[in-house]
């Protein structure tokens, strides 16, 4: 054998031996603006971390339940890092699904998360999950929409405001929508909204005995009014869209308002992404006058899985996507508007921030005025503002949300979909030991 031939197999050995110990983490996202840019910076990640490589799965919201949901209960072990909100993270705690987040490294400053985000992410005193971004629900609305109509959006609307505003700047002939509101079915999607919705107008899921309670007025009151209000103002086909379709219409000018995530804030105000961004404002969630507004609670959070081989690399990930650093990776390469909202107190104390993000205010009173531990006006048994912190919600809020968007379409009257939404809500829970 040569010199060379022996370096070179030298060479090979070792490249084969620096290959197989690197670790491949296959982490699982939804398809939000955020985590989609978060893919684009992870060059920063693998500079920091040599010998870890990235693979992603990355899926509409619906579907990454489904399959995130399905993977770890069945113990599949197909991710090492799973976007997950904040209904599951206590719930998968408990069942000891998810690896306590214990070393995130000690610059990383635990004690900033923003509490009301925190609290929902921690279960006997140990954090399950890191929040990406975190998020209440507002009002976006068109400024020059409003000026031409002669309106004024108060900074604490209420729904008869909203309803009343949004059939004046309705203009169909020129595809101009007075609202744009989530009517696409899932726990998650429309689920989501009107749960909130349905808080202001005095409606809860269930009684403090665990009876369903859509044969109630309040839930006639909540579907009434957001039916007919969709039926005058709002696009055609809204039965179909979720946030992603919502974002779109109103970044291309066909909402004058939109009441969704606190996150898409950022996204309107873009002008490289939004034809509108310079006539948006912001608003706080609509209420009824019954002392609870129409805002949820929410972080989209990164977990790491019980089943993963690979919990130490994943927790490096983890430390690194959720860091006062990676906020100021994307303050400096996207500016300080994209930066990821909602987790970390030392964001809205930070002048430069405020400065950028227009919305920065309300966003920070909408998730400080939402309390998952007194979610209605009436007392309940459950936890959770826009979800209901049980494993069968999952299910039942889908089924729900099915009906719901059948009446929106027309394919249902509000009181069939309600009797409906009655009746297999009340045969869940009585299966599930809930209702004796």
């Amino acid at each position: 054998m040569t010199l060379r031939t022996f370096l070179l197999g030298a060479c090979s050995a070792l490249a084969f031996a620096g290959m197989a110990s690197a670790e491949t983490l296959t982490i699982a996202t939804v398809n939000n603006g955020d985590m989609i840019r978060m893919q684009k910076l992870t060059d920063d990640f693998k500079a920091k971390s040599p010998g870890i490589d990235l693979e992603w799965v990355t899926l509409e919201e619906n579907v990454l339940r489904q399959k995130v949901t399905t993977d770890i209960a069945t113990k599949g072990g197909q991710y090492d890092v799973l976007t997950i909100g904040t209904y599951e993270v206590p719930i998968w705690a408990k069942q000891g699904w998810l690896v306590p987040l214990d070393n995130l490294g000690a610059n990383y400053d635990v004690d900033d998360l923003l509490p009301a985000i925190r609290s929902g992410l921690t279960m006997d005193g140990k954090l399950y999950a890191a929040p990406f971004y975190g998020e209440s629900s507002m009002v976006m609305y068109r400024k020059d929409l409003f000026d031409a109509a002669g309106l004024k959006m108060p900074d604490a609307p209420t729904w008869d405001f909203i309803a009343d505003a949004a059939r004046k700047i309705t203009n169909k002939d020129k595809e101009v929508y007075g609202i744009c509101l989530r009517g696409k079915a899932g726990w998650g999607e429309n689920m989501a909204f009107l749960t909130a919705m349905s808080n202001s107008f005095g409606a809860r899921w269930f009684d403090e005995s665990w009876k369903p309670q859509f044969d109630q007025p309040e839930w006639k009151d909540t579907l009434d009014f957001y039916v007919k209000l969709m039926k005058d103002a709002g696009p055609p086909g809204a039965s179909s869209n979720g946030f992603n379709e919502n974002l779109a219409l109103f970044q291309t000018g066909k909402c004058g308002m939109w009441i969704d995530a606190t996150v898409a804030a950022s996204f309107v105000s873009n002008p490289k992404e939004s034809t509108v961004a310079d006539k948006v404002g912001f608003a706080l969630a609509p209420d009824k006058g019954l002392g609870k507004r129409g805002n949820w609670l929410w972080a989209w959070s990164l977990a790491i899985p019980a089943g993963s081989q690979k919990a130490e690399a994943a927790e490096k990930f983890v430390a690194w996507a959720t860091s006062k650093d990676y906020t100021n990776l994307v303050a400096e390469k996207e500016g300080w508007l994209n930066a990821p909202p909602g987790t970390r107190s030392s964001l809205y104390a930070n002048a430069d921030y405020q400065k950028a993000a227009p919305f920065a205010k309300t966003t920070i009173d909408s998730i400080n005025s939402a309390d998952p531990s007194k979610p209605t006006v009436k007392p309940v048994p459950y936890v959770g503002v826009q979800f209901v912190a049980i494993p069968e919600f999952q299910g039942i809020g889908t089924a729900v949300g099915q009906q719901f968007s059948a009446a929106l379409a027309g394919q249902l009257s509000v009181d069939q979909a309600l009797q409906a939404a009655q009746q297999l809500a009340t045969r869940e829970m009585t299966k599930a030991g809930y209702i004796k």
